[in-house]
């Protein structure tokens, strides 16, 4: 699923205003891919993709302007009907030519003030937003020390309450209940609350709160890395929980794995320690310490040591 070329004029920043071939402002963007065509113009067609929307700086639209009338028709046969869109950076004025053919083809030819090199840059971050792999996780989602936390579990079972605890010690949040998550290439996920209900948290026996008044600004973020998923179970005696560590679990999210802890909930518990300690634990290990690891070698010296004791 793509953007229309509309939206990517509208909402990207870039100054973008559409001066020919306004009839295709609806047709869709699918990548995030772009590019300059340069070389491709003197006949290296292979290189061309039709899929891509096109970038004409001041060196192509210099080469236009040197054409004789046979050059121009046989450069401009490479764009198209099908082109997504053409983009003429600096705000170089388009030739007459080319916008006859946008106009005909209806292949909107946009133009921006910005530089090639900055508005590549801005269109591939806007593009890749717009166009990453998405999906809405049932959670909450915090920042703890730099750490990015998707709080899981069942309805009523303490995931805002833990986030409420957290926040009341200096840390933020970023969605509860509907947490959208996103997939930057290649594999970063990033998480992110609804447009309609941004920096609320619903807290039950008060109702719903608005964070950002409640803590100001300091105790919200737009959105954040996830490193982490905790999810809260109800405790049973019966089942098994990790207590030494050795096993590291993963969960999937959009085919990105992700660090996966399983805490049990029970009364007397603080779940906000427990996950703020998880938080380091989990900067630890991406600074390249692991206790478990470090356990582990320091029993097998103690067997090793033991072993020539009895020996």
């Amino acid at each position: 699923m793509g953007i229309t070329v509309r939206e990517f004029v509208e909402r990207s920043s870039l100054g973008l205003r559409c001066i020919a071939g306004e009839k295709g402002l609806l047709r869709e963007i699918e990548t995030s891919r772009i590019q300059k065509p340069g070389l491709i113009l003197t006949g290296l067609s292979e290189g061309f993709h039709p899929d891509r929307v096109q970038i004409l700086g001041a060196a192509e639209i210099g080469y236009f302007k040197r054409l004789d009338s046979e050059g121009l028709k046989r450069v401009l046969r490479i764009f198209k009907p099908g082109i997504p869109a053409i983009a003429i950076t600096r705000g170089i004025t388009a030739p007459a030519a080319l916008l006859i053919s946008a106009g005909k083809k209806n292949i909107p030819l946009l133009s921006t003030p910005l530089t090639s090199s900055i508005f590549i840059e801005r269109a591939i971050k806007f593009l890749e937003d717009k166009l990453a792999p998405s999906t809405l996780v049932h959670g909450v989602l915090v920042d703890v020390l730099g750490v990015g936390i998707l709080i899981k579990g069942r309805s009523g079972i303490g995931k805002s309450e833990c986030a409420l605890e957290l926040l009341s010690r200096g840390y933020r949040l970023v969605a509860d209940d509907a947490v959208i998550v996103k997939r930057i290439y290649p594999s970063t996920l990033f998480g992110m609350g609804s447009a309609l209900i941004p920096y609320h948290l619903e807290v039950r026996g008060i109702g719903v709160v608005n964070i950002k008044e409640l803590f100001g600004i300091t105790a919200i973020r737009e959105k954040k890395q996830m490193d982490l998923v905790v999810e809260l179970v109800n405790w049973d005696p019966r089942d098994e929980y990790e207590r030494l560590g050795f096993e590291e679990k993963t969960t999937e999210v959009l085919g990105v794995k992700l660090p996966y802890l399983k805490v049990p909930v029970s009364p007397g518990r603080s779940i906000a320690a427990i996950v703020e300690v998880a938080a380091r634990n989990q900067l630890l290990k991406i600074m390249g310490y692991n206790k478990t690891k470090e356990l582990i070698e320091n029993l097998t010296v103690l067997k090793k040591d033991t072993e020539k004791v009895e020996a």
